[in-house]
């Protein structure tokens, strides 16, 4: 966002900003609902979660929310820009500054406290009284597409980010690790919409695999609503008792179609 608004101005640095966070989107989703909701949808019928197909109005509705959605974040970049120049980030540029252990580090700690900042959040937005307010636009794909990834009433977007902005005000954080948890964690927005289990036979079972979320997993939390508040990992869902209880067998039934 720092260089598009310094090389082209503030609102064309915007606006590109915001058409960059929609097409990493669009590569992402799009590639993934062009793979398994249009050319190869009878090949990995089998490990379709959900055995029906969304409706297309619910795939319109995903689509326009997520593009809605890129522009709200593209002017939280806005607002980190300002901080930035302000004085009130700590937003670094020279890589050696902390080292590449820091790097490393930070990236890591990001999506741990994220996952954390989500789980609660999200369990948050499920509160009768804001779930019609923040979070049913989520909800309308009951059977979600890759599509849904970022399919967020404006309010919710907020929520959604609102980690970012937060966080580098207290911790230094270079712009490549921003730019790799961004894709990181669009990328698990996607698998976890997908509709398709594509995690190995075993996955859930294993000792080490079974903490990572799954498609299956974020696939239940939109038909059961709910359970399965996690994002990346399937750590505070077992502390809190808030997996759904027949997640494992609902795994292993859809990877035994095949």
């Amino acid at each position: 966002m720092d260089y598009l608004i310094e090389h082209f101005g503030l609102l064309p640095g915007w606006l590109l900003g915001s058409m960059a966070i929609f097409m990493r989107y669009l590569i992402f989703a799009g590639t993934a609902f062009l793979i398994f909701y249009v050319l190869f949808k009878r090949r990995y019928f089998g490990i379709k979660i959900q055995q029906t197909s969304p409706k297309t109005k619910h795939i319109a509705n995903e689509l326009s929310h997520s593009i809605a959605t890129a522009f709200i974040w593209g002017t939280v970049g806005l607002g980190i820009y300002w901080l930035r120049k302000n004085g009130f980030t700590h937003i670094y540029l020279n890589m050696s500054e902390y080292g590449l252990a820091y790097l490393f580090f930070s990236f890591w700690f990001l999506v741990f406290l994220h996952d954390t900042y989500f789980y609660w959040m999200h369990r948050m937005v499920h509160h009768p009284k804001l779930f019609p307010i923040f979070h049913r636009v989520h909800h309308i794909s009951f059977n979600p597409t890759p599509l849904a990834a970022l399919s967020f009433h404006p309010l919710e977007a907020i929520l959604e980010i609102g980690i970012v902005p937060l966080i580098v005000l207290v911790m230094p954080f270079h712009p490549l690790v921003l730019f790799l948890f961004a894709t990181w964690s669009l990328l698990f927005n996607v698998m976890g919409h997908l509709g398709y289990e594509i995690a190995p036979k075993g996955f859930v079972d294993h000792p080490f695999w079974k903490w990572f979320n799954t498609p299956t997993h974020h696939n239940m939390h939109h038909a059961k609503v709910h359970y399965n508040f996690g994002l990346y990992f399937n750590i505070w869902d077992r502390l809190m008792g808030t997996n759904h209880p027949e997640y494992e067998n609902t795994f292993n039934q859809i990877k035994n179609r095949v």
